[in-house]
């Protein structure tokens, strides 16, 4: 009888106990760590951030304060312009858990076209930048068009891509090269991204303000749009977004042929880089520009990170190219804190997904 009469009150006890025990575990502060992996959770952007004013602080003590110069800190935007707007186009694709090794190859068959349309086939410079342009907005729309509709790996396409355009620029231009001076006298509208104007101290190229335009346009619309919201749920969980109604198939033919537009505006930027129009340019724009991705904080499984992180990713490169060279250090230096780096940034990727499950 009295075990009858003791599981009542029991009962009570435990009832009465509850909100009490609710109440202690809600009551857990995070600890300092568990704040910043939140913050960073939040804002992948913070760590390369950090790591960039943090590089141009050293550089700046070595090289006692001529670092700090609005010369050398444009000089960076300057270099890392091409690989900032390959970057983008990447970001994009990357975002939606792919990515693509034909960014470079088709950066520079875009340039080739506008250069060999203008003087191949005397072609206003204005319908030939167009060409290239459509050139570029194609190749990505063959990209998308197989991974989305095709269910092919965006990996396997790509790496095709990559090939068969590396070839077409090669077997197209002849591997001929159209000269600086040509195009500064028949075409000065290819070379207008490389024209220079000062502020200050500082030396900016228009291809640098294409840069930051595009950075901050993509930003907006990655933020504030319905298609951006999309572009993030595609990479998170492409059969959770389908559920909600998302068009997965033409976001991701959206983005793959959006990031071969941007990558012909890329062609364009570098004939006025560089000057001229050559086949064998940015041979290396694809690696770069997923060097800039990862270290920009941007997780390769997709889903989480900014076109802004991948803007401070490429500046660390540049800041540690430039720095390194000021200093007289062997370029293969520059090479190894790259990697370094980007082993680095792999690796605080995935200590932020394990906390934030």
């Amino acid at each position: 009888m009295s075990n009858k009469v003791s599981q009542p009150q029991d009962f009570e006890a435990a009832i009465a106990s509850g909100p009490q025990t609710v109440a202690e575990f809600r009551s857990h502060k995070k600890t300092v760590l568990e704040k910043l992996q939140h913050a960073l959770h939040q804002s992948p952007a913070l760590v390369p951030l950090i790591v960039l004013v943090a590089s141009v602080i050293a550089f700046g003590v070595i090289l006692q304060g001529k670092f700090f110069s609005a010369f050398a800190l444009t000089l960076i935007l300057q270099q890392v312009a091409i690989v900032g707007i390959v970057g983008a186009a990447q970001t994009l694709v990357i975002l939606t858990a792919g990515i693509d090794l034909s960014v470079g190859a088709i950066m520079v068959l875009s340039s080739v076209v506008m250069g060999q349309f203008t003087f191949r086939y005397g072609l206003p410079a204005e319908i030939s930048v167009i060409c290239g342009l459509a050139v570029g907005a194609a190749c990505g729309y063959i990209n998308g068009f197989l991974v989305a509709k095709m269910k092919l790996p965006p990996f396997i396409v790509t790496l095709g891509m990559w090939q068969i355009v590396l070839a077409s620029n090669f077997l197209y231009s002849a591997n001929e090269t159209i000269r600086s001076q040509d195009i500064a006298e028949k075409a000065p509208l290819l070379q207008v991204f490389g024209e220079k104007f000062s502020i200050g101290g500082a030396v900016f190229t228009y291809g640098v303000v294409f840069l930051l335009l595009l950075v901050l346009l993509l930003s907006y619309v990655l933020k504030h749009t319905a298609w951006g919201r999309h572009v993030y749920a595609v990479g998170d969980d492409p059969e959770s977004a389908e559920l909600a109604g998302v068009q997965v198939k033409k976001v991701l033919i959206s983005v793959y042929t959006l990031s071969g537009l941007i990558c012909a505006f890329a062609g364009w930027v570098m004939i006025g880089r560089i000057g001229s129009v050559s086949p064998t340019a940015g041979q290396f724009a694809n690696i770069e520009s997923i060097t800039a991705v990862v270290i920009g904080g941007i997780s390769l499984f997709g889903g989480r990170g900014s076109v802004l992180g991948m803007l401070f990713g490429a500046l660390i490169v540049g800041v540690f190219s430039l720095g390194l060279r000021l200093i007289g250090t062997d370029p293969q230096w520059t090479y190894l804190l790259i990697g370094l780096l980007i082993i680095f940034a792999v690796a605080i990727d995935q200590w932020i997904r394990k906390v934030a499950v």
